[in-house]
């Protein structure tokens, strides 16, 4: 399990939304059982569905 925090913390690369969810994606393929969300990712684009759109992301991810 991985919370949001640590991914957004240990890429601080990541500067907009759509590189985040790439990130999840790339995650749950790499074997990422489950998420937390934790926290709402703080970046200007951020979407008002950040929670649905990355969880979305992430079973997509998994199920690939």
């Amino acid at each position: 399990m991985a919370r949001l925090s640590d991914i957004v913390i240990q890429n601080p690369q990541v500067t907009h939304f759509a590189d985040l969810e790439t990130l999840i994606a790339q995650a749950a393929q790499n074997g990422l059982i489950s998420l937390e969300m934790d926290v709402k990712p703080d970046y200007i684009d951020t979407p008002r569905n950040w929670a649905w759109r990355l969880e979305g992301t992430f079973t997509r991810g998994v199920t690939r």
